[in-house]
């Protein structure tokens, strides 16, 4: 199962828990989002652009995805939320209800469904680094538009809110409160921080290393759809009485990279806007000259189609102003001091010791067709004040990394402090110039120094690797874990390496398929160190001696997962099962362990861990369990948060393809559905294809039958409020074994899996034959195409969400496929289904967001398909949603989706009696035309605001649109 669809599986038990950056072993990435415009744009029936005035109005709803502590909101609208209140000064645009005749305006879908989007949204949860205390982050709701409507920068790769200082389309929280973790496992009263004005957006929460104080950013709305600058604030956890970090008003946060991090338990490095800088570069009325790209000495340089580049000087120049930070050192005790020349300064490591920092940045020569991560980067070792130390490294701009899985940047890379020492470095250095198609070993080399080396002591070679390296688990000078890995064969390996001996020689510990999840070991749990840092928990037993690790794994079996912690002797490789899940009702796991030592091994009977308990109709729930009684102690009880759909029917099936591959899917049908009373149901068929390197691989069971039902705000299983049946992620394998590529054979193995899913709900006589509909988003939208065009006889409509439909427009590669538009021009060709257009009959609804900053779902793919399928008579319908971009994050936005959505399926599912079949040269007056409602005419007519609505709901070749706004 690929990541995307394992994300899926974990996403309701993760939503509600955040770790920070001190809870875990690495740093958070921080992502870059989007917003779009600032104005809602339409076409009207004349073809000209206007402008449309927003309405203020109240808005109410939900945000449940998983958010980071200290994250920017994701690509997709994922971050913080509050409350589930909006304040009386968010502007949105009207949203209409059904029954409106004012024109293409935003839509409400029913209201079963907009009254599990609209529910109050829970609170995010973030432990103290001791564990003692928990964080409760109050969430807002789903965005208005007006928030996505605000200016942006679109720069390097990245979206830039030129107000903020900050990435667009940051999300926040609206409050925070700190609750004691009683040793019965209750929570004390809540303390509430307190302090800031009223209507603060809150971000980037972060506990001090000794968990006494916590750190945050504030910043309000202000006029004209704007927000204020970021200011850092900090408050004592005892009291919860926030102030501001610096006494100084003129000093704001800059937040485009880093942010901030705490150097000590009372000091703060922090990026701060230069106050030497004055107003953005103006761009010039007239051009200095033309834009010129030249490759004069013909280098092989193959890129895929990255968005938001820089285009000219202009840009450079206003990636410069938003980008260059100033650092600052400031203490608890209001001591600022500047550190540093101002520069575009990425990232901020102090070291475990606190007594040096690692500093990375960029620096021109820029690029204008790759983003800003493959800029020229220099990372530097300075002193905890300052100071240069040296110079680890300054990488050339890394324009010509090949397009090959596995293909890295050459040079220093993965630079960071061993956290089982107080201040030591190690990095990697590729063998193979980063071009996974050159055949070297070793392909990576790890090295590691101290920070201030003696003179003339160069790197220590530490170990060598023939796959491509993937990250360390540090113990001590004894025991160190690595691991490495290899796409196009699935190989994975852990070796066991001693960091400071050279007479012990590395071994391999595992050595397996990363797509075998049965074989699958678990992953070894970490312990916070005294130092703030991740090592590997060490566990000992009463009068035994031996080394024994913490394995917590997924524990797939045929039957589903089941959850395990094992107690690993890393010398022997035995191992004995100390906890699993309960496998009759329950899906419970590991999330993280809550009993560190400050010194040595941990004593099993001392053991704590946080445990997630959920079942197919009890939403996720937090516990602590203590050895050596193993007692649990609930810590939440938070309310079902769609209480409608708790009686909900959840099965895992399984099936087999014609070709032998057994596949799986889960089946949601709604409460209190029985088939011998109630027949057959209209059937929502909503997956996402999978690449695998062999069939017994692509059979395996992922998930588990007794997980919770987690609804985000554009699941397919809001369906379940309209007595849909839904097929939730059916497998969907491409298959390459060996030497041939999955591609290859992408369409065929598509449509036997899509064929073995719909005789299955068919064979349990829960799916009416004729009325059966297939949808995705990105690549699954691509294969609902995909499937409409070749497998017409098995669904009686399509959904399809900001997808990709023409390959060629991908030329370098795209997925995970590798090889370029010319290496293997039928597979591009045969896998795009805008070049069978031709063939889709059957209605195909197409959304996708205006600004998608996604690589290789452009906006225009769907233009582009839209208007081949129209110009072969298609019966489909475009959506395009002004300011959204690859995920769709307004609650305008989200229910006008749900609404589109909901009437294609009622229209041409629900009342779907046989296949239509479209004949080109029929005229506008074919008996068989189905002609759109009196809504969509009247919409036609009125032209009010909302989203681009493109229709051709007819079956005539030469019938005009009836929408084109």
């Amino acid at each position: 199962m690929n990541d995307r669809m394992l994300v899926h599986k974990v996403y309701h038990r993760l939503s509600l828990l955040c770790l920070t950056p001190h809870t875990l072993p690495f740093k958070p990435v921080q992502f870059p989002s989007a917003l779009s415009p600032a104005h809602v744009r339409a076409r009207p029936l004349n073809g000209t652009v206007r402008s449309l005035r927003t309405t203020a109005v109240m808005a109410t709803s939900r945000l449940r995805n998983l958010v980071p502590v200290n994250a920017v909101a994701s690509e997709d609208g994922s971050g913080g939320a509050s409350n589930g209140s909006v304040s009386s000064t968010a502007a949105t645009t009207v949203l209409e209800d059904e029954d409106s005749t004012l024109g293409v305006r935003y839509r409400l879908p029913p209201q079963e469904i907009k009254d599990i989007v609209d529910a109050p949204p829970l609170p995010a949860l973030s432990f103290s680094p001791h564990r003692d205390k928990i964080l409760f982050l109050k969430r807002r709701s789903l965005p208005p538009l007006a928030e996505l409507a605000r200016p942006e920068e679109k720069l390097a790769g990245v979206r830039i809110d030129g107000k903020c200082n900050t990435r667009t389309r940051m999300s926040f929280y609206t409050g925070i409160g700190i609750h004691q973790l009683l040793p019965d496992g209750t929570l004390g009263p809540e303390i509430e921080v307190h302090g800031f004005p009223d209507g603060a957006k809150i971000n980037f929460v972060t506990w001090s290393p000794d968990g006494r104080h916590l750190a945050f950013t504030i910043r309000f709305d202000e006029e004209e759809r704007t927000s204020s600058k970021l200011k850092v604030w900090v408050a004592p956890v005892e009291t919860g009485i926030a102030r501001p970090l610096f006494k100084s008003d003129e000093i704001f946060l800059n937040a485009v990279f880093d942010n901030f991090v705490w150097v000590n338990d009372s000091s703060l490095l922090v990026c701060t806007i230069p106050l030497s800088r004055g107003d953005p570069p103006k761009k010039p009325w007239v051009p200095f000259g033309p834009k010129i790209q030249s490759n004069e000495q013909k280098s092989i340089i193959q890129v895929r189609t990255f968005q938001d580049l820089l285009k000219d000087e202009y840009d450079e120049d206003l990636f410069d102003y938003y980008a260059t930070t100033q650092l600052v050192l400031a203490s608890l005790d209001g001591t600022v001091k500047e550190i540093g020349p101002p520069a575009v300064y990425t990232s901020m490591d102090p070291s475990p010791d606190h007594k040096y920092l690692l500093i990375s940045s960029i620096h021109r020569p820029y690029s204008f067709i790759v983003p800003c991560g493959r800029f020229p980067k220099k990372v530097d070792l300075w002193t905890a004040d300052g100071k240069l130390i040296r110079e680890l490294c300054d990488l050339p701009l890394a324009e010509d990394i090949p397009i090959a899985i596995n293909s890295v940047r050459r040079g220093m890379r993965s630079i960071n402090w061993r956290a089982d020492k107080p201040s030591t470095l190690y990095w990697v250095e590729t063998q193979d110039e980063g071009d996974a198609k050159v055949d070297v070993s070793p392909r990576d080399i790890i090295y590691t120094q101290p920070a201030e080396p003696l003179e003339g002591e160069g790197p220590t070679i530490l170990h060598k690797l023939d796959l491509r390296y993937g990250g360390i688990s540090w113990s001590d000078d004894s025991l160190a874990l690595v691991y490495e890995s290899w796409y196009k064969t699935r190989r994975t390996r852990t070796w066991v390496i001693s960091p400071g001996s050279n007479d012990v020689s590395p071994r391999i510990l595992f050595d397996r398929s990363s797509e075998d999840v049965y074989s699958d070991p678990g992953s070894p749990m970490l312990r916070r160190t005294p130092a703030g840092t991740y090592v590997l928990a060490k566990v000992k037993k009463e009068n035994e001696e031996g080394t024994y690790l913490l394995l917590n794994g997924n524990g797939a079996t045929p039957e589903g997962n089941i959850p395990f912690l094992d107690l690993f002797d890393i010398n022997t490789g035995n191992k004995e099962r100390i906890w699993k899940s309960d496998k009759e009702k329950y899906y419970e796991t590991v999330v993280a362990l809550m009993s560190d030592e400050k010194e040595g091994d941990l004593p099993i009977d001392h053991l704590k861990i946080l445990t997630s308990k959920e079942s197919k109709t009890e939403n996720t729930q937090y516990f602590i369990l203590s050895w050596p009684e193993k007692k649990a102690f609930q810590i939440t009880n938070f309310p079902h948060p769609y209480p409608q759909l708790a009686s909900l029917q959840k099965e895992m099936v399984k099936y087999q393809r014609k070709d032998g591959v057994q596949l799986t899917a889960t089946l949601y049908l709604p409460p209190g559905y029985d088939s011998s009373r109630d027949g057959p149901l209209p059937c929502l068929v909503w997956s996402y294809p999978g690449e695998f390197k062999s069939k017994e691989a692509a059979g395996q069971v992922r998930g588990s039958p007794n997980e919770f039902a987690g609804i985000g705000p554009t699941s397919a299983l809001l369906w379940l409020a309209r007595r849909f049946a839904i097929l939730s992620g059916p497998t969907i394998p491409i298959i390459g074994e060996g030497d041939d590529e999955a591609n290859d054979r992408y369409v065929e193995q598509l449509v036997a899996s899509a064929e073995a899913a719909v005789e299955e709900v068919v064979r349990r006589g829960v799916a009416h034959p004729d009325k059966i509909a297939v949808g995705g988003h990105s690549y699954g939208a691509f294969m609902t195409a995909n499937l409409l065009a070749h497998a017409p006889h098995l669904f009686s409509c399509g959904i399809a969400r900001s997808g990709a439909y023409n390959r060629t427009l991908t030329p370098f590669g795209f997925q995970n496929e590798d090889r370029t538009l010319w290496e293997a021009t039928s597979t591009y060709v045969k896998m795009s289904p805008f070049m069978s257009a031709d063939k889709i009959k059957k209605p195909i609804l197409l959304i996708h967001g205006e600004e998608d900053s996604n690589p290789g779902t452009l906006t225009m793919q769907s233009d582009r398909f839209f208007n081949a399928l129209k110009g072969h008579g298609a019966l489909c319908r475009l959506v395009i949603l002004p300011y959204e971009s690859h995920g769709y994050a307004s609650r305008e936005s989200i229910m006008h989706v749900l609404w589109e959505t909901d009437r294609w399926l009622q229209k041409y599912c629900v009342s779907h009696t046989s296949t239509v079949n479209v004949d080109p040269d029929a005229s506008k007056d074919n008996s068989g035309t189905v002609s759109t409602d009196s809504e969509s005419k009247a919409i036609a007519a009125s032209g009010g605001s909302g989203p681009e609505v493109s229709n051709t709901e007819h079956e005539g070749f030469d019938s005009l649109p009836r929408i084109n706004c």
